[in-house]
């Protein structure tokens, strides 16, 4: 797969390619251009009209796009109005031949015109979608065709033999289902080599006596005047004459009267030929032929009411009124996996540890060196089998299966909000366990700035050790209402951040193509191999941290520095939380891990009936800054890994920042509302 990548040359830069999707109304176009489109789409309007396009930059592998949703057109022919600029862009994009200089100042669009077409068919009325392709095929581009709602036009019960047709319209034809994902990656695949063969379509001749009528008129009529001053394929040039289209016919009359009038006399002068107007004749050929190709490759089978079982789980995961339902579905098992198995196996294995040596009381310097390596690796089991290897097993079985892809698939158009693709959705969501595979599983996302922006905002996603001290002490003396307030918070707190971090990270990611596979049952062998991969960073990044650092807080008690390390930091906890100077050390310590600022908690006040020691405002500038400062040093561990020390050491001061100032508004709020209780 790397070899096929690097094959070039690629578009990119200055050469990036540009696509227009065209189709008629309803057809899916824009379906498809969401789909694949960036977390920023700009938009525009062709110039002097109210008709609208979306642009979009898109990577494809190892190639650049410049992907334009243009308005939906039921036929080049005409064409008036806002409808005639849209025309005009896909003919001469941000020039003008001689004939139209007399126009706007500006070109129809800012940008020249495609480089190729994806020309999306609803393939459920594949007959009338036809009659616009047969048109397209004129223009003299390359093209490709996505025949899309392939689903309902199975549930018709049709055939489409897509290999004819691609044989006979000499263009590449991809089934595709833009609503669900299915085919779209093919299709940009496809148009990528198209692109690169320089493949036009193949002109489909109209009947015998029309060709005819064309090809003398087109000897006759079409001179090298004409050709230099309209710039257009030729064969479209006459049949939109000869249709006498307003545009093109008050172009010919205005600059070249002397050929108007002959065309004029010609028609006027060999309309006994055929039993209608050339015009109509020229019309109904193109219907009838649109007609006739429908018939040769698409037929009516008996439809089977049985339905496959892919078709009711993509159902559940990409339809577009129940794919949501099937992500949460997804997110209440992982839930329910982070507080109920992931807390059961913490119980039994760290847990258990820390009650065996809860009795160890080191006395000398060697021993409380030896305890902090203990309390270290036992950090590191608590971090690593009750969290990290379960939910980066459910990961790695989600995406193998391929029902991962189609919850990003789903979820994509929710996280553009936040400036990211749908493909941080899982890492989001392994966030609520472990912040650690949490932004290692951020290591694949394609764009550097996904991945940085995506780490510093799961670092405000609160890990289980950071719910349970809310669920521990807010659930026990703030009630629902205040933990939910706290949780919401944390949402609140991250869809501003995602704002903020576009002012320092202003770079639009370009849009991806998301591949949605087959479904697979994955081998236990490729399971466990990912996810020994996945986590083998931890043995090597994170263990030496996390035990450093039980060292040196170890070291510190034991030296009885604690008392002077609780008064070097009263400035935030005393003056500006206003909070006991003796939870400074408690604080400093779920840096290890955050439960440890819990139990710290309990030894500085003397007791676990905290409500005993400090009040409720107290405890609740307590939970806010314990929830959003500093990650654990875990946590910073593998994003020096992932993101760099740099952005790393950003994410301290961002956490400490956003941990303080909502710990003093919080204060600031509850005192007043406690003075007019």
């Amino acid at each position: 797969m790397t070899d096929k990548l690097l094959q070039g040359p690629f578009f990119r830069g200055s050469s990036k390619l540009r696509i227009a999707l065209t189709g008629q109304p309803n057809c899916g176009k824009t379906t498809l251009f969401k789909a694949v489109s960036s977390t920023s789409t700009q938009h525009g309007k062709f110039t002097g009209t109210n008709r609208s396009y979306n642009k979009s930059h898109v990577q494809i592998d190892m190639d650049e796009v410049k992907l334009l949703d243009m308005p939906g057109m039921v036929s080049l022919r005409h064409l008036e109005g806002d409808d005639l600029e849209a025309l005009k862009y896909l003919l001469w994009g941000d020039a003008r031949p001689l004939v139209s200089q007399h126009e706007h100042s500006q070109p129809p669009a800012p940008f020249s015109r495609p480089d190729i077409l994806i020309h999306v068919i609803d393939a459920s009325v594949l007959q009338r979608s036809l009659e616009l392709t047969l048109e397209l095929s004129e223009l003299g581009i390359p093209m490709v065709i996505a025949l899309n709602m392939m689903d309902q036009a199975r549930a018709k019960g049709m055939h489409i033999d897509t290999e004819k047709l691609s044989r006979i319209l000499g263009v590449p034809i991809v089934e595709t289902v833009a609503i669900k994902g299915h085919g779209i990656s093919q299709l940009f695949t496809t148009a990528i080599t198209t692109a690169h063969r320089k493949q036009q379509p193949q002109r489909q001749r109209p009947h015998q006596h029309i060709q005819d009528y064309l090809d003398g008129f087109m000897q006759k009529h079409i001179t090298a005047q004409i050709k230099q001053g309209f710039l257009l394929p030729k064969y479209f040039l006459c049949t939109q004459l000869i249709e006498k289209d307003p545009y093109f016919s008050t172009e010919m009359k205005q600059h070249y009267p002397d050929i108007a009038h002959s065309i004029e006399s010609d028609m006027t002068e060999k309309a006994y030929q055929f039993p209608r107007s050339i015009a109509d004749e020229i019309k109904t050929d193109r219907q009838h032929r649109a007609t006739e190709l429908a018939e040769q490759v698409c037929s009516l089978r008996h439809y089977s009411r049985q339905v496959r079982w892919e078709d009711r789980w993509d159902a559940f995961f990409l339809d577009p009124n129940w794919g949501l339902l099937g992500s949460l579905s997804v997110f209440t098992c992982i839930l329910f996996m982070v507080f109920e198995v992931s807390a059961l196996l913490d119980s039994m294995t760290a847990a258990k540890l820390n009650d065996l040596i809860s009795t160890w009381q080191p006395t000398g310097a060697l021993e409380t060196i030896g305890r902090a390596v203990i309390d270290g690796l036992i950090g590191l089991i608590g971090i690593v089998i009750p969290y990290m290897i379960p939910l980066v097993l459910m990961l790695v079985v989600l995406e193998r299966s391929g029902i991962m892809q189609r919850i990003a698939f789903v979820l994509d158009r929710f996280f553009h909000h936040l400036g990211l693709h749908g493909k941080v959705a899982f890492p989001f969501l392994l966030g609520l366990g472990c912040n650690v595979p949490a932004i290692a599983a951020t290591h694949s996302l394609a764009s550097k700035r996904d991945r940085i922006v995506s780490s510093l905002l799961i670092t405000f996603v609160p890990c289980s050790a950071r719910s349970a001290i809310i669920l521990a002490l807010g659930a026990k003396y703030l009630g629902a209402f205040g933990v939910f307030a706290i949780l919401m918070l944390n949402m609140i707190v991250i869809a501003c951040l995602s704002r903020l971090l576009t002012l320092r990270y202003p770079e639009t990611s370009p849009g991806l193509i998301q591949d949605i596979p087959p479904y697979r049952l994955p081998s236990w062998q490729s399971i466990v191999e990912a996810t020994w991969h996945r986590t083998k960073d931890v043995l090597t990044i994170v263990t030496p941290l996390l035990v450093g650092g039980s060292i040196l807080l170890a070291l510190l008690q034991y030296h009885e520095l604690d008392h002077f390390l609780n008064q070097v930091l009263s400035p935030i906890t005393v003056w500006a939380l206003g909070l006991p100077q003796e939870l400074g050390v408690p604080i400093v310590f779920g840096v290890l891990r955050k439960e440890l600022s819990l139990l710290m908690m309990y030894q500085a006040l003397g007791t676990e009936m905290v409500m005993q020691t400090i009040n409720w405002i107290q405890l609740s500038v307590f939970l806010v800054f314990l929830n959003f400062y500093i990650p654990c040093i875990s946590t910073f561990a593998i994003m020096l890994k992932v993101i760099g020390r740099k952005e790393a050491l950003f994410s301290i001061v961002l956490s400490m920042s956003v941990a303080l100032a909502l710990a003093c508004a919080v204060r600031l709020i509850l005192e007043i509302i406690n003075a007019f209780l």
